[in-house]
């Protein structure tokens, strides 16, 4: 089941080190440290509500901590605007998708398109890597299916042509088939070279992808490591993630 896993080598892409992150006077993340090597996938399970979310914001920008740092290529991003860090080559596939309902399909991942004359991503490449989106090229984005707003979401990231990925629950939602395209998909993504952090509900989508595995539990870090010690782990995964 670990077609990624378990994998060593690699310079840190990017570093957490001990950040603690406030939405108000709520305490959330409470020093959270980890470490992405280049080529490699880190993913972050846990019930809802135990931080996994505000991890991505911490990172990218949106929600900066007030302690700790973060270091991504080598360069402090921890209180960058986000608009930055994304030009640092940081790429966000948000919770919800967030497209843009009133565009089209094209006009979505347009928006977005940061190209290198022509090398990179551009949409052939990401048409040959969703067909559907090249299927529904001229539909609007609300006239979609929810996987096919999935497949938008992670093609529009794509089109900045980060070297990095940032996902947050990037299966909510998908039936069981999409998932596996949807595994299928961040695989060869993987192959290519793409770093990414995975936040996940769907613990054998993470088992699949990930080189290492965090679970967060009330803002802290309650397990680190390669997916067969999670496997082994029965306690951490009972106690934790319920499964």
């Amino acid at each position: 089941m670990h077609s990624g896993s378990e994998r060593t080598g690699g310079d840190p892409l990017l570093v957490v080190d001990d950040i603690h992150t406030y939405y108000g006077e709520s305490y959330v993340l409470q020093g959270v440290s980890l470490q992405v090597r280049r080529g490699h996938v880190v993913a972050v399970l846990g019930r809802n509500g135990m931080g996994k979310t505000t991890l991505i914001r911490s990172v990218i920008g949106f929600t900066p901590p007030r302690r700790g740092q973060i270091l991504y290529g080598g360069k402090d991003i921890t209180r960058r605007p986000s608009e930055q860090i994304a030009k640092l080559g940081v790429g966000l596939v948000p919770q919800g998708r967030r497209i843009f309902p009133s565009l089209t399909v094209e006009e979505n991942l347009m928006v977005a398109a940061r190209g290198r004359n022509g090398e990179g991503w551009t949409l052939d490449r990401i048409h040959t890597l969703f067909p559907r989106l090249r299927e529904r090229r001229h539909y609007r984005g609300n006239r979609i299916s929810g996987g096919e707003q999935q497949m938008l979401a992670i093609g529009r990231a794509l089109m900045a042509n980060p070297a990095f990925l940032l996902m947050d629950e990037p299966s909510e939602g998908l039936a069981p088939l999409l998932v596996q395209e949807l595994g299928g998909v961040l695989a060869r993504l993987k192959q290519e070279g793409l770093s990414f952090l995975l936040v996940e509900q769907n613990f054998r989508l993470a088992l699949m992808l990930a080189d290492r595995i965090l679970v967060l539990s009330k803002g802290r870090v309650v397990f680190e490591g390669t997916p067969s010690e999670l496997e082994q782990s029965t306690e951490t995964r009972q106690r934790y993630l319920g499964v």
